[in-house]
């Protein structure tokens, strides 16, 4: 059957949208934020990056009667087992966390993380790595979704470096550049990148199905 290509996407984020917006411009699809189509946030009620992304596509494709575009992503620390994993956006306010007193949810989850490995040495314990799931759904009832995953290793410093990107950038240290995340160039930073990756893969796949 044919697609449509107005496809929405399950973010209102104005910064993730210009970049999915430009992924797939030549492709010829229409790329819209589902603020713009009333559609609001869904509980992330999955325990994996891959059931979130999956429940947020599945409800954007149902609210809205077209394909679906959605993405979970977010930081995993080895010596944490995996945390902050799929709690990362919000990891300095769940259940037991104190007060770091940060301007901002993304410096109290930098905060809380530095006071997690505070007592780690530096050797291979620090290791992490950002992971991006992105999932195109063409429908609601898609029973075979795209799904693409991109993971961007790394390690996590002892202070925050660097005044670009966001969330974790500024305590990723980048071997291959010896900088932080926060210090590098952002179109070597999307080149290298988990969302990057991650996008890039989808937009083999999203070719193949739209032309």
């Amino acid at each position: 059957m044919a697609l449509d290509k107005k496809i929405v996407l399950a973010s209102g984020n104005k910064g993730k949208v210009r970049e999915f917006v430009k992924m797939f411009s030549d492709l010829g699809l229409a790329i819209v934020p589902q603020t713009e189509l009333g559609v609001g946030d869904v509980p992330e009620t999955g325990t994996t990056f891959v059931e979130n992304a999956i429940i947020k596509a599945r409800y954007a494709a149902e609210i809205t009667a077209m394909p679906a575009i959605a993405d979970d992503s977010g930081i995993e620390v080895d010596y944490l087992k995996g945390a902050p994993g799929i709690y990362s956006a919000r990891y300095s306010t769940l259940d037991g966390s104190k007060d770091y007193g940060a301007d901002s949810i993304d410096k109290n989850n930098n905060l809380k993380l530095l006071d997690a490995l505070k007592d780690v040495s530096d050797d291979n314990l620090r290791t992490a790595r950002y992971q991006c799931i992105l999932v195109y759904m063409r429908h609601a009832a898609d029973p075979t979704p795209i799904i693409c995953q991109a993971a961007w290793e790394g390690v996590i410093m002892r202070e925050q470096i660097g005044d670009n990107g966001f969330g974790y950038d500024p305590l990723f240290w980048v071997p291959e550049h010896g900088v932080s995340s926060a210090q590098l160039d952002p179109n070597i930073k999307n080149g290298m990148s988990h969302r990057g990756k991650a996008l890039r893969e989808l937009h083999q796949e999203l070719t193949q199905l739209y032309q």
